[in-house]
Parts: structure tokens; C-alpha cells; sequence
């Protein structure tokens, strides 16, 4: 199933911002994983993106 690319960047923002909240060191690594998560799936589909664009031209 596709995302909205806009949910996975306010997903992404807020797991930083709870990263950075964070008052243990499992839980920052948890959000940050989470974090670097949301930003593979968004350069996914920038690539995606992308390579449609390409072959549109």
C-alpha cells in the first residue's frame, strides 16, 4: 500500500523530535531507527518519483 509522502515527513519529524526528547538512551535509538525508517521510505519514493518522470519524457 502507498503512503502519502507528506504522512512519512510529519512521521519522520515527529520521531526526531521524540529522538531528541528523549530521556533514555534505548528510546532515542528507538526513535531514531524509526526516524531513518521514514527517510528510506521517502527517498524510495523520491526514486520512484523520479524514474517516472523519466520515462514520461
Amino acid at each position: 500500500m502507498e503512503m502519502d509522502v507528506n504522512y512519512l515527513l510529519h512521521r519522520q519529524q515527529v520521531s526526531l523530535m521524540r529522538a531528541q526528547d528523549s530521556r533514555s538512551p534505548g528510546g532515542k535509538a528507538a526513535y531514531e531507527s524509526l526516524a531513518r525508517s521514514y527517510t528510506d521510505r521517502v527517498d524510495a519514493y523520491r526514486r520512484e518519483n523520479q524514474r517516472l518522470v523519466a520515462l514520461a519524457h
